[in-house]
């Protein structure tokens, strides 16, 4: 089975880019006097600042890590490859619940999630419903609390 790649919205992706950067360029050199100065304290083998600052140094190189992973096996979900006339990342998604409840979500990559901004993932069950469909299509939603019926009510795809 071929490696399936990680798709983000462009947005998504630049975010991921972005705080690698910040990381290895200004965080890394914060650490590093914040380990200068602990060690000018003395005795590092109770020294509370150069704990601390070898712990951050850690979450950070740590972070450097999982960021050039998650970009190494990561793609932009480009509008070329995006089929227009279906729900797909990147898509901006208006739903309607059998209540009579209407919501609108972003379908967004998994690492994007962001759901006090109605940012949802294509893998979420809310996404995996809605992917592939289009307007006026009735979805069913399969959540652990049950079976949701929804109506979308239209969609568009999202220019970040």
């Amino acid at each position: 089975m071929a490696d399936q790649k990680t798709k983000y919205t462009k947005e998504g992706f630049q975010k991921l880019i972005d705080e690698l950067e910040y990381l290895k360029t200004t965080r890394r050199a914060e650490v590093k006097e914040m380990l200068k100065e602990a060690r000018a304290f003395g005795d590092l083998s109770e020294n509370s600042e150069y704990d601390e600052a070898k712990d951050q140094q850690a979450k950070v190189e740590s972070r450097i890590l999982e960021l050039e992973y998650l970009i190494k096996n990561g793609e932009v979900m480009s509008e070329e490859d995006a089929n227009k006339n279906i729900v797909n990342i990147g898509s901006t998604v208006k739903i309607k619940y059998k209540d009579g409840k209407e919501v609108t979500y972003y379908l967004v990559g998994s690492n994007e999630v962001d759901p006090l901004n109605k940012k949802i993932s294509d893998h979420s069950p809310i996404g995996r419903a809605l992917i592939g469909h289009k307007k006026g299509d009735k979805v069913t939603i399969v959540t652990p609390a049950g079976e949701k019926d929804a109506t979308i009510l239209s969609f568009e795809r999202t220019k970040k």
